[in-house]
C-alpha cells in the first residue's frame, strides 16, 4: 500500500508506477505488477501495489463512501471531523494482513492524530517517505532510520539538481514605511478586496512584517517584479530565441496569502505585458487548481504561477527553473519543503517542449530571494496555519458546533494570535468580557495546549499513575475523558456574541493600501554565498586539470608548447569527461560554466557538456584568455581563415563555401576531422569525401589539416 494524503499526489504516484522501467526487465513495472488506485470503497484483491489516500482509506475501513472532494487537500482542510472519531474496526474485506508494507508518503504530515488508526490497523511493516522529518516524526518510528539519502547526494549522482541564489533587496522590503496623517488611502477587506477611501485620522507606521498583511505597498511589488524581470537574462544567459527574444522560463512565485497572490498577478501581467494567461494563480481557491496545475507542468503557458501553499510541497514541476520568494517561512522543514519543487530533474526533449529556447538538461534552478527568506532564522517548528483558504468566520462556526480536530485548532490560535497585534486596548478588553475573562493569548495559549504532545503526554502518565492495574480499555477510556475536557475548555469561549465580534473585529482592521511611498531598489544580484561558492568550483575544477595535466592525453595536448591542435580527437575529450564525471561528480563542466557566469567572467553559452570542457580547459590552460564557448572560438577562427585564404587570388565558390561551413560546424561539435569523419552525416548525405575531392580536387588534405589546425587555435 502507498498511502499519500492528497488526491494530487496519488495521481503523481500512479504516474511514475506507470513509468517506472526496472533494471532487470525491459517491461513497464505495471505491465508486470497490478497496480490499482483506489477511487472508491471497492478494494481488488489481484494487484499487487495499491494506491490510496489515507482519507479514502479511513472510510473504507469504517465502511462509508468518501467524497473525492475530500481527498484534494490535507486530511482536515475541507471536512470537518466529527467531535469524536470513530475508531477503526476490523474489516473483513481488508483484513490486517492484506498487505506486506504499507510505505507513508509525506509522512511528516500523515501519522498522527485520526490518521494514526489507519497505520496502527494493519500488521504489515510501515515505511515512511519524507524529506523532512522533525522529531515527532523520528520518535514515531522509534528513531529508525533506515535510508537516508541527502540533498548534496542527490545531485551528485543527478537525481537532483542544485541552485543559485539571486537577491532582490528593496527599501520597503527591509524597513517598511509611514503613511502620515491626513492622507487619502484605500482600506480593502482581504477576502472580498472591497475598497473604501478614507482619510487617516493619525501617522501609520508599518514595518516589513506588517507588509501585505495589514498595509499593501503595490510599488513595492511592482518594483520587485519589475527588477525580476529585468535581471531575469542575467540569471539564464542562455534563454533568447534565433529572434533575439528572451524566454522567460517557468517560474513559481511564493505569496503570503490569496489576497497577496491576486496582487502579485496583475503586477505581473502589466510588467511583462502578457495576457491572462500567461501568469496564472494556483490555490485551493482557484476555479480549477488541478487543471491548472497540469497546463503549468505540461504546456507552454503559464509561464508563471504563483501560489500559497497548494504546490509548496510534495507536487512535482520538472520544468520548474526559478522559485520566486515573495513571503518569509520561518519553518526549516517548510521552507525545505519550497525549495524542493524546483529541485527535479528533466531530460532535455521533455524540457524543451515546455521552454523550446533550453540548451541544456536542467542542471539547476534559481531562487530568486526578494524578501531575505534565505537569510531569516528558520526553526524545527510547523506553521500553525493549517487551514490558510479557510475564512475566519468558518473557523469559529466549526468550534462553535463542536468540532475538534488539532488543525482547527491550530490555524484559529495562529489568525487570533495575529488578529490580537491588530486591534487596539480598548478592543482587546471588549474581547476579554465577551470571553468570560480571558485575554486573546491566554485564549490562543488554551487552544495550543489542547493538542501539545507534552500536555497531552502528561495527562497520560496521570492516567497510568492513577489507574495502576485497570484494563487497557478502562486507561484510554479515562484519557479521552480528561482531553475531551481539555478541548472542551478550550473551545468554550467561542459562543455566537464572541465570534460576531471577532469576525467584525478583523473587518475593520482591513489592510491599507499605500499608494504614496515609493520603493526604492537596494541592491540586486546574485548572493554572496554563490559568488564564493562559485570561486571555490571554479578553484577544485581548476586544481583537477593541474593534477591530471600530465597523464591524460588530451590534457597533455592543450598544454603542450605550441598547442597541439591536430592531434586532438572526440573520444579524447569524451575521456576526460568521463573521469572527471566518475572522480567530481561536482565539477560538471556546465557547473563549472555556470560559475564563471555568476562572476561575469564567460562570454556567450556551450552547446553541451563537452563543449563546455574544451573551453574551460583551454581558459584554464592559458590558451584562451577570456572563456568563449568553443564554438563561438571556431566561428571566428573561420572567418579568420576564409579571409585570409580569399586575400589573394583564391576565390571560394558558394558550393564549396557551404562545404567548408559542415566542416567548420562538425569541428566545433567533434573537435576534429579526419578522411574517414566523411562517411558520416551530414558530408555522406551530401556526396561524401568522393563530393569534398570533385570541389577541391589536390588541396583536399591540405584544407583538412590546415582547418583542424586554424579552427581550434
Amino acid at each position: 500500500m502507498f498511502l499519500v494524503d492528497t488526491k494530487n499526489l496519488g495521481e503523481q504516484a500512479e504516474q511514475e508506477f506507470m513509468a517506472f522501467v526496472p533494471n532487470d526487465d525491459n517491461r513497464k513495472f505495471t505491465e508486470l505488477y497490478g497496480v490499482s488506485r483506489l477511487k472508491s470503497s471497492f478494494v481488488p484483491n489481484n494487484s499487487q501495489v495499491y494506491i490510496s489516500t489515507i482519507q479514502r482509506f479511513y472510510s473504507i475501513l469504517k465502511g462509508e463512501e468518501l467524497d473525492e472532494s475530500a481527498e484534494e487537500t490535507n486530511p482536515g482542510e475541507i471536512k470537518w471531523e466529527k467531535r469524536e472519531a470513530i475508531p477503526v474496526a476490523y474489516n473483513e474485506k481488508v483484513p490486517i494482513e492484506f498487505f506486506d508494507f504499507v510505505i507513508i508518503d509525506e509522512c511528516h504530515r500523515s501519522i498522527y492524530n485520526l490518521w494514526k488508526q489507519v497505520l496502527d490497523y494493519f500488521d504489515s511493516f510501515l515505511i515512511g517517505l519524507t524529506a523532512t522529518p522533525d522529531n515527532r516524526t523520528f520518535g514515531f518510528f522509534n528513531q529508525n532510520v533506515v535510508s537516508e539519502y541527502t540533498h548534496e547526494q542527490a545531485v551528485a549522482d543527478g537525481v537532483n539538481v542544485g541552485y543559485n541564489v539571486y537577491t532582490i533587496e528593496t527599501e520597503i522590503s527591509k524597513k517598511g514605511s509611514v503613511i502620515w496623517k491626513g492622507e487619502y488611502v484605500d482600506h480593502r477587506e482581504k477576502l472580498t478586496r472591497r475598497k473604501r477611501w478614507e482619510q487617516l485620522d493619525e501617522d501609520k507606521a508599518y514595518s516589513n512584517k506588517q507588509l501585505d498583511d495589514e498595509v499593501v505597498n503595490p510599488n513595492q511589488i511592482r518594483l520587485i517584479i519589475k527588477t525580476f524581470k529585468e535581471h531575469l537574462p542575467e540569471m539564464f544567459p542562455d534563454r533568447f530565441d534565433e529572434h533575439g527574444v528572451f524566454e522567460v522560463p517557468k517560474t513559481l512565485i511564493f505569496a503570503k496569502t490569496d489576497s497577496h497572490a491576486d496582487d502579485i498577478i496583475q503586477i505581473v501581467r502589466e510588467e511583462f505585458g502578457e495576457e491572462n494567461r500567461f501568469c496564472k494563480k494556483i490555490t485551493y481557491n482557484t476555479e480549477d487548481p488541478k487543471g491548472t496545475l497540469a497546463q503549468f507542468r505540461n504546456e507552454y503557458l503559464p509561464r508563471i504561477a504563483v501560489t500559497v501553499d497548494m504546490i509548496a510541497t510534495g507536487t512535482d514541476v520538472k520544468p520548474l527553473e526559478c522559485l520566486l520568494f515573495m513571503r518569509d517561512v520561518k519553518s526549516r522543514n517548510y521552507f525545505e519543503q519550497m525549495k524542493g519543487r524546483g529541485t527535479r530533474t528533466i531530460d532535455l526533449d521533455a524540457l524543451k517542449k515546455v521552454t523550446p529556447t533550453a540548451k541544456f538538461t536542467k542542471d539547476h534552478f534559481v531562487i530568486v530571494d526578494a524578501i531575505g527568506v534565505t537569510k531569516s532564522l528558520k526553526t524545527d517548528s510547523r506553521p500553525l496555519e493549517k487551514k490558510p483558504g479557510v475564512p475566519l468566520k468558518d473557523l469559529l462556526g466549526a468550534i462553535a458546533v463542536g468540532a475538534r480536530d488539532e488543525d482547527l485548532f491550530t490555524s484559529l490560535a495562529g489568525r487570533l494570535a495575529r488578529l490580537g497585534k491588530q486591534v487596539t486596548e480598548k478592543e482587546k478588553t471588549i474581547f476579554q468580557e465577551k470571553a468570560n475573562g480571558k485575554t486573546i493569548s491566554q485564549v490562543v495559549k488554551e487552544l495550543l495546549n489542547a493538542y501539545n504532545p507534552d500536555t497531552l503526554e502528561e495527562i497520560r502518565y496521570k492516567v497510568e499513575t492513577q489507574y495502576t492495574g485497570e484494563s487497557p480499555l478502562l486507561k484510554e477510556e479515562k484519557y479521552n475523558e480528561q482531553v475531551n475536557a481539555l478541548q472542551d475548555k478550550a473551545a468554550a469561549v467561542f459562543n455566537g456574541e464572541l465570534n460576531s465580534y471577532i469576525e467584525n473585529v478583523r473587518k475593520a482592521h482591513a489592510q491599507v493600501i499605500d499608494h504614496i511611498n515609493p520603493d526604492k531598489l537596494l541592491s540586486v544580484g546574485w548572493d554572496k554565498d554563490n559568488t564564493e561558492k562559485a570561486q571555490t568550483l571554479i578553484q577544485n575544477f581548476t586544481a583537477w586539470i593541474e593534477s591530471h595535466k600530465d597523464e591524460i592525453t588530451a590534457l597533455q595536448i592543450f598544454y603542450s608548447q605550441p598547442y597541439r591542435r591536430r592531434e586532438l580527437t572526440y573520444k579524447m575529450i569524451k575521456d576526460v569527461y568521463e573521469l572527471l564525471k566518475t572522480e567530481k561528480p561536482l565539477l560538471a563542466p556546465l557547473h563549472v560554466w555556470r560559475a564563471y557566469e555568476q562572476l561575469g567572467q564567460s562570454n556567450g553559452s556551450p552547446k553541451n557538456e563537452l563543449i563546455a570542457l574544451v573551453s574551460l580547459i583551454r581558459k584554464v590552460s592559458g590558451i584562451d584568455t577570456n572563456l568563449t564557448a568553443f564554438d563561438k572560438t571556431v566561428d571566428k577562427n573561420f572567418q579568420d581563415w576564409v579571409f585570409r585564404k580569399q586575400a589573394g587570388t583564391l576565390k571560394f565558390t558558394e558550393e564549396q563555401m557551404q562545404w567548408l561551413r559542415m566542416i567548420k560546424d562538425y569541428v566545433a561539435n567533434s573537435f576534429h576531422i579526419d578522411r574517414d569523419d566523411f562517411d558520416l552525416s551530414p558530408f555522406i548525405a551530401n556526396g561524401g569525401l568522393t563530393k569534398m575531392w570533385n570541389l577541391f580536387g589536390e588541396q583536399t588534405d591540405e584544407i583538412i589539416n590546415e582547418l583542424n589546425e586554424a579552427l581550434a587555435a
